[in-house]
This record gives structure tokens, C-alpha cells and sequence, in this order.
């Protein structure tokens, strides 16, 4: 398997995205979840020829990108998604907002299950619902998965919607698909809205693959919502596009009740990189697989040999590593330590979560041997106060 390799740091170090420009530059960035591989050629030289026709104007609607993210999923997720049943917005944080804003009424409950993408929680309350809380089940040890009973406890009290994340982040589980089709039937049962990040799905490794919601039953299909985008897979977070898919009328009329520019607010370099992605990046996306492979299975080397202590548990897709580093003795918030004294930087731990996240932090996977094997150096280091 053909590997990609990250772009040196002095390279890096030219961007001015906010993995870049957030820190010093003795700092080691691995918080933010941007990649340090080059763009896939393919995705490249669609913009260039974008810009050198000047084709910087309004998008010209969903059905390019969905057809081609149709395409896509057809052949490498397992899935079929009607591309009539798209409609484009900016990013899948936009998307979840809105959706949210038609399922749920003001005040009402939204489950999310920490340690979880901390945009999740300002999202439910963006909507004007509230949080309610449902960690994982499981840990570093055995392994994460949802807490079906608590699911259904929160249902059982009125609760209406749950943000799911699939592929989680930060652990980097993937659901298994009876959990996700008895969440489906939890969500028949007490007329709920599954509303499902699936933006991690292309970044599953192929023994665990992961499984679209919308594909697991009729009752998914019926009670879910996707929300989707090429941005993480192919690190295109700066140009603005994401996909809301649907799979029954229910669906579609969330999707009809969305206001004019929702759509609008997908960027034209991000509609076109997007169709560049899923037309012709899948070669690109194999070696940054392999190569995160290579990354999850050194970070665990790493860490038996210099900081045996810290708990981790490869991630099953991401690109994410969620490390307990409670062993150190840092505190409820070990990033902060990490860097004031490794001047490595790692997304804080209790922003997943406040329970969840304590003693934790999650470290980004998406760059070179060398600095993955340098910032374990370097808290290895911090911690017997080298």
C-alpha cells in the first residue's frame, strides 16, 4: 500500500490555517483537526482551473456534489444515498444546527455522549434545545460503545433528538450496526431524530468499517438524518461544503422546511473541491490511510516505550488519538501542562466533556513520524522535568 507523506515542518509552518497560526513556533501543533499531508493533486488542479476561469462565483446548487458524493459512497462506504435527497450548506456543524432547529422545539432535550466533539454542545443549544448528557459506555480498555439503556432512559423522559457522532470523536470508535439498529428502533419507538455526523466515515480503517446510519434499517431510514462532507476526509475544512441526506419523506420534509440559504451558504471552491474529492481522490485518501495506520500503531509503540503509563486505545477511524494521561499527574486538564512545559499542544481534555474529559487529551495522528515521535519525546521529557 502506496503511503503519503506529510509536508516537512518548515513547509507547514508556511500555512496560515489555524493549526498554524494558533501557537508559537516552538510549539508542536496536534490539537486541531487539520492534516499536514499535501492536497490531493486531483482536488489541486480542479481549483487552479477554477481560478484560472475565474469561476469564483455563487454555487450553482447541491446536485453536483451529491451526485458525486453519491458515487463515492456507492463505492467505498456501502451505501446508495439518493443525490435528490441532499441538500448542500457550508459545513456539517451548519447542517446539524438546522436540522436540530425542525425536530426539536425550544427547551427540549438533545442527547450527546461524551467525550464528544465539543461543538456538539454550543450546537444543541444554537438550536435553542438543551444538552443532555449520555457518555459512552465503556472506556480505554474494553473499548467505547453507546449507552443503549441511558438512550432510552433519556427517550423515555421526552427527550426527541440525539446527535450522534459515527465515527466518534475523539476515541475513534465505530459503532457496531446492531447498536446502531437499536438505536434506530429506540428512535421508532419514541418518535426521535437521530441526527448523524458521519463526517469521519471515509477515515475508517478497512477492519472496521464503518456503517452509515441510514443504512442499518428501515426505522434509521425513517428517524435519521445524515450530515456529511468531503472536509475531513481530504483536509478541506476551509473550503466551505457538507451534505444533509435523508431517506424517507419524514426527512425530506426537514430538508423542504429549510430556509432559501441554507443552501446558498455552500462555497463554490468547496462545492467544487468537494466533486474533485469524491470523483477523484480515492487513491490519495488510500495512502493517507495507510499512513495514519502507521501513526496509530508508532504512537501505541511509542508509549510503551517512553510513557507507559499513558492509557490508549487505537482508534478504529479518525485521525484522532484520546489518550488518558491521568498517570502524569497534570491535573484535570493535562493539554494545559503539556504545553507550558513539552510546548506540545494538544486538544484539552474536559472540553469533550467535563467528566468524560478529565485527565485527558486528544492528540491529532495526520503528520510526520518524526513529530508524532518528537511530542511523545517531548511530555516523556516534561514529565521527569527534563
Amino acid at each position: 500500500m502506496h503511503r503519503i507523506a506529510a509536508d516537512p515542518l518548515d513547509v507547514l509552518r508556511t500555512r496560515t490555517s489555524a493549526k498554524w497560526r494558533m501557537y508559537d513556533p516552538d510549539v508542536l501543533p496536534l490539537p486541531v483537526a487539520e492534516m499536514d499531508y499535501p492536497l490531493a493533486e486531483p482536488i489541486a488542479e480542479a481549483l487552479h482551473a477554477a481560478i484560472r476561469r475565474s469561476d469564483t462565483g455563487y454555487n450553482s446548487g447541491s446536485l453536483p456534489v451529491a451526485e458525486a458524493f453519491a458515487e463515492f459512497a456507492a463505492a467505498r462506504l456501502g451505501w446508495e444515498p439518493d443525490p435528490a435527497r441532499a441538500t448542500c450548506t457550508a459545513d456539517v456543524s451548519m447542517g446539524i444546527v438546522e436540522v436540530l432547529r425542525r425536530v426539536v422545539r425550544p427547551g427540549e432535550g438533545v442527547i450527546v455522549n461524551p467525550p464528544i466533539y465539543p461543538p456538539f454542545f454550543d450546537l444543541v443549544t444554537e438550536a435553542g434545545a438543551t444538552v443532555v448528557e449520555v457518555p459512552l459506555a465503556g472506556g480505554i480498555d474494553e473499548g467505547w460503545s453507546l449507552d443503549l439503556a441511558g438512550i432510552e432512559a433519556a427517550f423515555a423522559s421526552g427527550v426527541r433528538a440525539m446527535v450522534l457522532c459515527n465515527p466518534h470523536n475523539p476515541v475513534g470508535a465505530v459503532h457496531a450496526r446492531d447498536d446502531l439498529a437499536a438505536l434506530a428502533d429506540l428512535a421508532a419507538r419514541f418518535d426521535a431524530t437521530i441526527v448523524s455526523d458521519e463526517v469521519h466515515g471515509p477515515l475508517s480503517q478497512p477492519e472496521s468499517r464503518y456503517v452509515p446510519f441510514l443504512t442499518v434499517s428501515d426505522a434509521a431510514r425513517e428517524h435519521g438524518v445524515a450530515v456529511t462532507a468531503a472536509t475531513k476526509a481530504f483536509n478541506l475544512a476551509g473550503l466551505k461544503a457538507a451534505l444533509i441526506v435523508t431517506a424517507s419523506k419524514r426527512g425530506d420534509a426537514v430538508r423542504a422546511s429549510f430556509p432559501y440559504e441554507v443552501e446558498w451558504r455552500m462555497g463554490q471552491f468547496g462545492s467544487i473541491a468537494s466533486v474533485a474529492a469524491f470523483r477523484h481522490g480515492g487513491h490519495w485518501l488510500d495512502g493517507v490511510l495507510a499512513s495514519i495506520d502507521d501513526n496509530r500503531r508508532l504512537l501505541a509503540d511509542l508509549l510503551a516505550d517512553e510513557l507507559p503509563d499513558v492509557r490508549y486505545l487505537m482508534p478504529q477511524a479518525t485521525y484522532l488519538a484520546w489518550l488518558d494521561l491521568s498517570a502524569l499527574g497534570w491535573g484535570d486538564d493535562p493539554a494545559t501542562v503539556a504545553l507550558e512545559r513539552a510546548r506540545v499542544a494538544l486538544a484539552n481534555g474536559p472540553m469533550f466533556g467535563a467528566d468524560a474529559g478529565r485527565g485527558h487529551a486528544r492528540l491529532n495522528l495526520a503528520c510526520s513520524p518524526e513529530v508524532l515521535a518528537e511530542a511523545v519525546t517531548r511530555i516523556a521529557d516534561a514529565r521527569d522535568g527534563g
